[in-house]
């Protein structure tokens, strides 16, 4: 079979590849790669998708997100970030990367330089190749805050970028960005003419108290951009694939115009999920703030009493760790380690150049299978290499 020039970026993804290596392993396994939560929704969001899976009339095609989810969701923004929204600031998705990858379609044309983090989210390249636009990377290194250096991109480069992809709380990073710099960022934007795309998928899983911000909040913002919204994260919602794209107008319309040539949209059972989630008892949040930090704390501690100097994360459900001097290759190293211990990570690389010499490791195991894990991510780190496996 001949496939289209667009194949060449579109193999097998890092988490098919670790699935597979997964799967021949010898060794339990511990799979902190994929960041899907293993804690349930809570019971008033599954109690109100079996009510509205309970009626036949919901099977027919949506078509369109319901004037209920698009009021649960103006309510739900105005109460969370004193943002205030209309139904036309709002296009439900199937999953954020539904978006992530469409809207650039609707936007991009060939060539059309879109200015992508490094290390990022690997969606966030899709989109920009789906549309053959020209990927410019933009570093998102410590020395920097793990903030985009606007001075730096050049100003032949910034006035002919069409999008700017930002993600905070970051994937894989596990950093935040104050207020400060999504300012500077509605300046940069309106001064080059760029649309601002911000996926602020784990806003509600900080730590430390820390709280979790929208993008919208800074004056101005709808004007040259939108943000990502999802419900998987925050309510453990990572299979029913529902999240927003909130803000500019016109950018909602197109790709509401697109994706009506693409699907007939959200079931109606996973809307009424979305709108028991957003509009329901929020108290589950701060329990689920806590856990992930327990989480956080018991790697972390763990890898640091065992020698490991490691920054632990500012918020999302990852930790992004430098691996030591001695190991140079990212993806050698998470094999290596899966077989010799069970424990599955995700090599730094996977996220982009930067992203070699990295690891990222996701909280989705209880606190004390954290602490395991990281007792046998040092055991193989101090073994010979000849030695038996770590077990």
């Amino acid at each position: 079979m001949i496939l289209s020039d667009k194949m060449q970026y579109f193999g097998p993804s890092i988490f098919v590849k670790l699935k597979d290596a997964v799967a021949s392993c010898s060794l339990p396994i511990c799979d902190l790669s994929v960041g899907t939560p293993d804690l349930p929704p809570p019971k008033h969001i599954i109690d109100a998708f079996l009510a509205a899976a309970a009626d036949v009339e919901n099977y027919k095609y949506a078509l369109a997100d319901t004037r209920e989810l698009q009021d649960a969701v103006v309510e739900w923004y105005q109460r969370r970030f004193s943002v205030y929204l209309e139904r036309e600031n709002i296009c439900g998705l199937v999953g954020s990367q539904d978006g992530l990858a469409h809207l650039p379609l609707a936007l991009a044309n060939p060539g059309d330089p879109i200015l992508v983090p490094n290390p990022g989210y690997p969606m966030f390249l899709s989109g920009a190749r789906l549309s053959s636009a020209a990927i410019v990377y933009t570093p998102i290194q410590e020395e920097n805050g793990y903030l985009v250096d606007y001075e730096s991109i050049s100003p032949s480069v910034a006035h002919s970028a069409k999008l700017l992809i930002l993600s905070y709380p970051a994937n894989p990073l596990g950093r935040l960005a104050p207020m400060e710099f999504f300012e500077k960022t509605v300046w940069f934007a309106k001064k080059y003419g760029i649309y601002v795309l911000h996926d602020n998928a784990y806003v509600e899983l900080t730590f430390d108290g820390a709280q979790g911000h929208s993008f919208l909040e800074i004056k101005g913002a709808s004007d040259i951009g939108v943000e990502f919204n999802s419900l998987s994260k925050s309510y453990n919602l990572t299979g029913a694939r529902i999240s927003f794209m909130l803000g500019n107008a016109d950018l909602c319309a197109a790709l509401t115009q697109l994706k009506s040539n693409i699907d007939y949209g959200i079931f109606k059972p996973v809307q009424a999920m979305a709108i028991a989630a957003i509009s329901g008892p929020q108290d589950g949040l701060v329990s689920l703030r806590a856990e992930y930090q327990a989480r956080r704390d018991a790697l972390c501690s763990t890898l640091s009493e065992g020698g490991w100097r490691v920054t632990p994360p500012q918020g999302t459900m990852f930790a992004w760790l430098k691996l030591p001097e001695r190991f140079q290759d990212s993806l050698d190293f998470t094999l290596k380690l899966l077989d010799n211990t069970g424990v599955a990570l995700v090599p730094g690389v996977s996220f982009g150049s930067l992203g070699e010499g990295y690891v990222r490791i996701g909280l989705v195991r209880p606190a004390t299978e954290m602490t395991s894990a990281a007792q046998k991510i040092m055991a193989f780190m101090e073994k010979p290499n000849d030695g038996p496996p770590v077990v």
